[in-house]
């Protein structure tokens, strides 16, 4: 038989916080808002507490535990695999995120042309003896015009690219919270949405559309933060805008964090 090094006893009598991997690229297929599936490869950190009286935990359970789950990943899922992970490995807590790209269908305004857009979304679950926490997080492109630049121009405005980041934490009703949700909510905060089609009718209508519509870094996280706060299926979030600025050397951004006060 062969000796099982990492179950031999440690007296150093040091608990470690986290040990595990990080950096696993892996195929996996996650549930969209349609009902359906849609592959793409994760980036995978799974971790867990190693107690003081271990040397160390067995890495190869980790690939076991994300292989069996990699064949559908939604919210309960996700819960499923950390606490299948804390069984497997015998520790009092795991946690498992799950970074990938995210593609939807999307149609121009004007011409209806369709093609995919590329969010990046994150899925990260935890696991203890007391339960189990999830957050979903979701980067969304999005176009900005700038109020003040528009409001002291003879002629247009300048605007930028940016990315507005939402990490929500789904009540505990609320598990099919999912990233298409929270991908409206940030592109309606914006001027306008990233399209990766335009045809020239479309870029007019984008154009025009984003002009009638500016909003600042502030405006956008305040936007976000108008929808998310009133919803029973949120239980927390921390919202982030960056704005690439057009005329300056530099980045601008906001960000705020909220808490239910109770605690849904």
């Amino acid at each position: 038989m062969l000796a099982d090094v990492q179950a031999a006893p440690d007296s150093r009598g040091i608990q470690l916080d986290e040990v595990g991997i990080e950096g696993l690229r892996y195929p996996v297929l996650i549930a969209d808002g349609q009902g359906g599936k849609r592959e793409t490869v994760a980036t995978a950190a799974m971790s867990v507490v190693l107690s003081s009286g271990a040397r160390g935990t067995h890495l190869s359970r980790f690939i076991e535990v994300l292989h069996g789950a990699r064949e559908q990943l939604t919210s309960s899922t996700a819960i499923g695999l950390a606490d299948e992970l804390r069984q497997r490995t015998e520790t009092s807590s795991a946690c498992v995120r799950l970074v990938f790209p995210y593609f939807l269908e999307r149609e121009a305004p004007v011409t209806r042309s369709r093609a995919f857009v590329e969010y990046t979304c994150a899925v990260t679950a935890s696991s203890n003896s007391s339960g189990a926490l999830l957050t979903l997080s979701v980067q969304v492109p999005v176009t900005s015009v700038c109020p003040c630049s528009k409001a002291i121009s003879d002629r247009g405005a300048h605007n930028q690219r940016g990315h507005v980041t939402i990490e929500a934490r789904p009540s505990d009703h609320a598990l099919d919270l999912w990233f298409d949700e929270l991908i409206d909510v940030a592109e309606d905060a914006a001027s306008s949405p990233v399209y990766t089609l335009l045809k020239r009718p479309d870029e007019r209508h984008v154009t025009m559309a984003g002009y009638d519509n500016p909003v600042f870094v502030e405006d956008m996280v305040r936007n976000v933060c108008q929808v998310l706060s009133v919803s029973d299926r949120i239980s927390a979030y921390r919202v982030r805008a960056v704005n690439d600025e057009s005329i300056h050397n530099h980045a601008a951004f906001a960000e705020v964090s909220w808490t239910s006060p109770n605690g849904a």
